[in-house]
């Protein structure tokens, strides 16, 4: 009985542990009902663990530029959907679209990226490059 026990105690301490790392995985930031799309310039490319990062400088209609911030997964995730580590380089323009955050800052998680050479990649997951997300 005493092994069943320490089982049990072994058990819940290790979902207990582990609840915080489905936390930070999860979509519970972002709008995921909202989508965006932001037309800019890269202002930089962060492909390392744990999560990718692309910077894009937009221009708003009143003519003031906001700085962006566009996550998405780790390379290991990202690379079947097309991105590399020199897929983007400052200056480059690109269309962006995006789940954007739900406190209203300038941060979003990227569902497709539209090259300035009309290469679209997709969102994590998908395996194709061509036709995965439309920018409309």
């Amino acid at each position: 009985m005493r092994n069943k026990f320490v089982v049990f105690v072994v058990l819940v301490i290790g979902l207990a542990i582990s609840v915080p790392l489905f936390a930070h995985h999860g979509a519970a930031s972002f709008d995921t009902g909202k989508k965006v799309v932001l037309k800019g310039t890269v202002k930089e490319w962060l492909y390392s663990n744990p999560h990718c990062l692309l910077t894009v400088d937009v221009k708003g209609e009143d003519g003031k530029v906001t700085e962006w911030i566009a996550e998405t997964q780790a390379p290991a995730v990202t690379y079947p959907a097309g991105y590399r580590k020199n897929t983007f380089k400052p200056g480059d323009q690109v269309t962006v679209k995006i789940e954007p955050a739900k406190n209203g800052q300038p941060v979003g998680r990227i569902i497709g990226v539209l090259t300035a050479d009309g290469t679209q990649l997709g969102d994590l997951g998908s395996q194709a490059v061509t036709g995965v997300t439309e920018f409309k």
